[in-house]
């Protein structure tokens, strides 16, 4: 199921990372065009009539010879471009990707998950709020394969409707998800946080609920999370294709609690490499916010990130 036409590699600098790896094995896989895209710091205005325009164009062409031996090894592999430009690194790559209309990026992120140093910097998440196509941060350090993919859907229980507004951002993160554990076998969790509607006021309140009574309350919400996932795996069985569902064999895991909590649990317990989610609130506001719940799991887990936006986003940044 090839999901990518035209990929962009995207780096600042000349290194190769565990990331350009997996760009690879990408566009391999899906037959898929590869550019890389290397931004380069400006040389700022006041120490511009400092250096010797010869200087500039040295260091330009040993940024391209650098990035043809690259493209050397690899070329028999994939179809590999190389591109250098100057400026913001993501307001440049966002330009490329609305110029040439790609639809994948694959960047290292900036940090290294520790303590002191979060995964994802300021360029990480410029892209993951802005960028048009989905956007893949894989961490500098990650040279293994990815193995295990978590996919995080939402959705509101008792709604037994069409599965409302979050049901376009959970078909694309399901159809992603899918897609990458069927090239290398490998494994797809399904993952849905729930909690209980109003149960610290419940408990807290002069309602007079028994032990019994709010445990068979908490039952019926729990049940009615578990009718909507199996309705949400039914669909996307008929969104993937019945041949590829089957060899994936999605795991669902329902877990109590926020998401917050639970999905960055979940990642460690579970060993994940790469999580697929969506990240952006709103699509009818130009700004475009990533949610609360996104942004705080983005900046504690501590794994690769496959970031979507639901259809109809509109990125705020222009060409002009």
């Amino acid at each position: 199921m090839n999901r990518f036409k035209n990929i962009l590699y995207v780096t600042e600098s000349s290194m190769v990372a565990g990331a350009f790896h997996h760009a690879v094995s990408l566009a391999e896989s899906n037959n898929a065009r590869l550019t890389v895209h290397l931004v380069m710091d400006p040389i700022p205005a006041y120490l511009d009539r400092l250096i010797p325009q010869m200087s500039q164009q040295e260091r330009r062409r040993e940024t391209e010879a650098i990035l043809n031996k690259l493209h050397e090894s690899f070329a028999e592999r994939v179809e590999i471009e190389t591109k250098i430009t100057e400026g913001t690194p993501f307001l440049e790559i966002i330009h490329e990707v609305i110029r040439n209309d790609r639809d994948l990026v694959v960047k290292s992120a900036e940090g290294t998950g520790t303590t002191a140093d979060r995964l994802f910097g300021t360029t990480d998440m410029h892209l993951m709020r802005k960028c048009p196509c989905p956007v893949m941060l894989v961490k500098s350090t990650e040279l293994t394969p990815i193995r295990r993919i978590m996919a995080p859907v939402d959705f509101d229980a008792f709604d037994e409707g069409d599965g409302g507004s979050v049901e376009p951002v959970n078909r694309m993160i399901l159809e992603l998800a899918a897609s990458l554990a069927h090239e290398e076998g490998r494994d797809c969790h399904v993952v849905h946080a729930w909690e209980v509607p109003g149960e610290d006021f419940m408990r807290r309140s002069r309602i007079e609920l028994g032990e019994g009574e709010m445990e068979s309350f908490v039952n019926k919400v729990e049940s009615a999370h578990q009718i909507s996932l199996e309705r949400l795996l039914r669909k996307a069985r008929d969104w993937i294709g019945q041949d590829i569902f089957d060899a994936v064999q999605p795991k669902t895991i329902l877990q109590r609690g926020p998401a917050l909590n639970v999905i960055p649990g979940l990642v460690k317990d579970l060993d994940i490499d790469l999580i697929v989610m969506g990240t952006v609130l709103r699509t009818d506001i130009p700004g475009l916010f990533i949610g609360r719940t996104a942004e705080g799991i983005l900046n504690t887990i501590d794994c690769s990130v496959l970031a979507v936006k639901p259809p109809g986003f509109v990125t705020p940044v222009t060409l002009e």
